[in-house]
């Protein structure tokens, strides 16, 4: 379903930052242990990869950090209305950067990104790390917007660190609370989203029950899971 509002996360990159070079789909599943299914999803789902913008000290007045040296923008052409993220996770892999995607197909575009950090390094980019492997949540995503959707300027941050966290909170679908760190939020963002799927679960259980008694301890449970997920996702 196309969305015909506006998203934040959908962003007037700066000009001095543009890169647009195409890149080779292939070079992202040569490398690691990638599954023939994950192959064909970029055969049969993608028509192009294009490193669209790199934020960098040399393209925007913004200090580097160790986690986060540049902030890269993927733009990537769709065959299909929609996109295994098992995609996007092979691409983060190997892509030595912190990345947003921008998903296109026939005029409508998400956007879409995973908090990214190396192997090795406090959660929030602050301590030096050669590390070349990347720890990633799952992709958050905007719906489909038409591509001529509005945007808004980059936020002002103080750093490439901060800049790259206020790009995820745009994301990210539960708002932070007072105080807690981006890795904080996204992980209880995932504990919500696998409360979610429990409580999901034990819905369609008790909606085919047939016994009574059974139904009435299983609402027990399915009341418990509702409040579990209301405590966090508050």
């Amino acid at each position: 379903m196309e969305n015909k509002g506006q998203h934040p996360a959908f962003l007037a990159w700066p000009d001095r930052a543009k890169f647009q070079r195409v890149l080779p789909k292939n070079k992202f599943y040569q490398y690691g242990k990638v599954t023939a299914k994950v192959r064909e999803v970029f055969v049969r789902q993608i028509e192009q990869i294009t490193l669209q913008y790199a934020v960098a000290p040399a393209t925007i007045n913004l200090a580097p950090r160790t986690a986060v040296p540049e902030i890269h923008l993927l733009r990537i052409e769709l065959k299909t209305p929609e996109l295994d993220f098992a995609a996007l996770r092979c691409i983060d892999a190997v892509w030595q950067f912190p990345t947003l995607f921008e998903l296109t197909f026939q005029g409508r575009t998400r956007v879409a990104a995973a908090y990214k950090r190396p192997a090795s390094g406090d959660n929030d980019g602050n301590k030096n790390s050669n590390a070349t492997k990347w720890i990633c949540s799952n992709h958050y995503a905007t719906e489909w917007f038409p591509s001529d959707t509005p945007r808004t300027a980059l936020p002002l941050a103080l750093d490439l660190a901060g800049l790259y966290q206020q790009l995820l909170h745009r994301l990210i679908p539960l708002p932070a609370r007072p105080g807690e760190t981006l890795a904080e939020l996204v992980d209880r963002t995932e504990q919500a989203a696998a409360k979610r799927r429990e409580l999901e679960k034990a819905t369609a259980r008790l909606n085919k029950e047939p016994q009574f008694n059974r139904k009435v301890e299983m609402n027990g449970v399915v009341r418990r899971l509702v409040l579990e997920l209301k405590r966090m996702e508050e």
